[in-house]
């Protein structure tokens, strides 16, 4: 995904739909494959992302002095920051297309996706730049060089939008995180683009700290990517996630209303991470489709070995043991 080619390849390669109904039943490798892709649920916070860059991106259009201003994409791990992320790099992708034609785009670029390197310098953030476009880098070549180089390019390329996403892993109070820091913000003034960063939990990280950290977070605007909740008020957040999820399954004997009814339990197994639970249903699915039964239930879902983070917060309560039974 980290490369042009990758990344148009997901842009432009149709997302998973569950058969309309009255088509003919798919073959059992056609469905295990639907469910290991399975759909991506428009979520508030994807809702959120997408307004907000669309309006920044209309904002910036002709800021030509200063750094445009970003988004911060933050939230616990499993929250769906970075497929948030995706799915509105997408939807540009595919809108920039739409309205100049595909023969009008060729060589363009409107979207690129940066993954931040563990304890990246700036020369090695520099270059996952420059790999995102293809640009030739040699061992000989300064950190400037390759930096003038990305800018070139990235214009040449009519670059709109920069993902950058595991913005936690920079630390401005080291000196390659100071170093890493300065040179996003060049990169910010140099390309005239809309930047849009994605990490974990990054207000409690140091990226906000000191001078450049002031300086992120006086152009950045936060949108909360967090776990969703079992009730807000009078509505059900995390119910509605699981009936849209069930409702996209291919499976013949599945009853629908089953999930929903489960919601409290799924709650409790994914502490309301929308990762946790797409792996939960995904998985499910997945068994019911080798098993024969083509249907999730709660034995079902028993039996799926989450991520270690969801299994680590599930908390199974035990059954309260009967008065009649006799200790030997």
């Amino acid at each position: 995904m980290a490369t042009w080619d990758g990344f148009q390849a997901f842009a432009t390669t149709p997302a998973a739909a569950p058969p309309p109904p009255g088509t003919p039943h798919r073959s059992l490798e056609e469905r295990l494959a639907y469910h290991s892709r399975f759909v991506t649920v428009r979520t508030p916070a994807i809702n959120a992302l997408a307004k907000n860059v669309r309006t920044l991106m209309i904002l910036g259009r002709h800021q030509a002095v200063t750094a445009r201003p970003s988004l911060i994409v933050t939230g616990p791990a499993g929250a769906g920051k970075t497929t948030a992320l995706l799915q509105v790099g997408r939807a540009c992708h595919l809108a920039h297309t739409r309205r100049h034609g595909a023969a009008a785009t060729a060589g363009q670029a409107p979207v690129a996706y940066v993954l931040v390197p563990p304890a990246a310098s700036a020369k090695t953030l520099a270059i996952e730049f420059a790999r995102y476009l293809g640009i030739p880098v040699t061992a000989g070549m300064s950190q400037a060089q390759i930096t003038n180089a990305v800018c070139h390019t990235y214009t040449a390329a009519r670059v709109q939008l920069v993902m950058i996403d595991e913005i936690h892993r920079l630390n401005p109070r080291t000196t390659t995180g100071a170093q890493s820091a300065d040179l996003i913000k060049d990169l910010t003034e140099r390309i005239g683009a809309t930047f849009v960063y994605a990490g974990i939990d990054v207000t409690t990280t140091p990226l906000f700290t000191g001078v450049r950290g002031a300086q992120l977070a006086g152009r950045a605007s936060l949108i909360d990517c967090a776990a969703f909740p079992s009730r807000l008020g009078d509505q059900e957040p995390f119910r509605d996630l699981i009936t849209a999820m069930e409702s996209a399954l291919d499976l013949r004997h599945h009853r629908p209303g089953t999930l929903p009814r489960l919601a409290p339990y799924l709650h409790e197994r994914t502490a309301g991470r929308i990762g946790s639970l797409a792996r939960l249903i995904r998985q499910a699915a997945i068994t019911a489709l080798l098993d024969g039964t083509e249907r999730i239930t709660k034995t079902t879902l028993d039996a799926i070995r989450l991520d270690h983070l969801a299994e680590q917060h599930y908390q199974p309560r035990a059954r309260p043991r009967s008065r009649n039974t006799s200790t030997l």
